[in-house]
C-alpha cells in the first residue's frame, strides 16, 4: 500500500552545545534535527516521519550566559497526514469490545464494531477477537486488513483516526479474495 507522504520544509533554530563545535556542522544540525523532530506531530504537517536534511544554514547567534550557538535551518522533512477517503493497509494489533485497532504505517487506527463489515461482529474475550454473528467471520490479531480513513483528528501530542471496512474489496485479506471470487463469477455468469 502507497502512503501519501509529503516533502516538506521548516524554518527551525537548532541548540548546538560547546562540546560539539569541532563537527561537521551540517551533520550535527542534521543529528540534533533528528533527535528533536522525528516522531513529533505537527497540526498543520501531521507526523514527522523522517529529517531527511538541512537545506540552509543561517548565521548562528550566541545568547548569554549559553555557551551554545543557535542556528536558524531550514529542514527538509518527510511526513505523514492520514486524509479522508484515503485507501490503507494495516494490520490488526488489538480487538476489543468495540472495535479493531489497527496498526497503518506509523498510526494506530480504530475501526468501530459497526464499520467491521456488514454484519453485527462481538468481541469474544476468552480467544481476544471479533466474530460476525451472520458470517461467523473471525477478526484477530495479525490479520492483514484494508481499510478506508473516514476520521482524522490531528491534536498536538497524537493523530486519531477511524476506519471502515464495511465496502466491497475492504477488510481482511481472505474476505477481500472471497469476495474477488464471487465478483469474477458474478461477472463470468452475466456474460454468457
Amino acid at each position: 500500500m502507497i502512503f501519501i507522504y509529503y516533502d516538506t520544509k521548516i524554518r527551525e533554530t537548532l541548540r548546538v552545545p560547546p562540546n560539539r563545535f569541532g563537527e561537521d556542522l551540517r551533520e550535527v544540525l542534521v543529528q540534533i534535527a533528528r533527535e528533536s523532530i522525528e516522531g513529533k506531530i505537527d497540526p498543520a504537517l501531521g507526523i514527522i516521519v523522517a529529517v531527511s536534511g538541512i537545506d540552509k544554514v543561517y548565521r548562528g547567534k550566541i545568547v548569554p550566559n549559553d555557551g551554545a550557538v543557535y542556528y536558524e535551518c531550514d529542514i527538509d522533512l518527510l511526513t505523514y497526514l492520514p486524509e479522508i477517503n484515503e485507501i490503507v493497509e494495516g494490520i490488526v494489533i488489538e480487538c476489543t469490545d468495540f472495535g479493531a485497532f489497527c496498526r497503518i504505517g506509523t498510526i494506530d487506527a480504530l475501526c468501530h464494531v459497526s464499520q467491521i463489515a456488514d454484519d453485527y461482529f462481538r468481541y469474544v474475550p476468552k480467544n481476544g477477537l471479533l466474530r460476525g454473528d451472520k458470517t461467523k467471520r473471525d477478526l484477530i490479531v495479525n490479520t492483514r486488513v484494508r481499510a478506508r480513513i473516514i476520521a482524522v483528528n490531528v491534536r498536538k501530542t497524537e493523530i486519531q483516526v477511524g476506519l471502515t471496512m464495511k465496502q466491497d474489496a475492504l477488510g481482511a485479506y481472505e474476505w477481500i479474495e472471497e469476495w474477488k471470487q464471487s465478483f469474477d463469477k458474478k461477472t463470468e455468469e452475466e456474460k454468457k
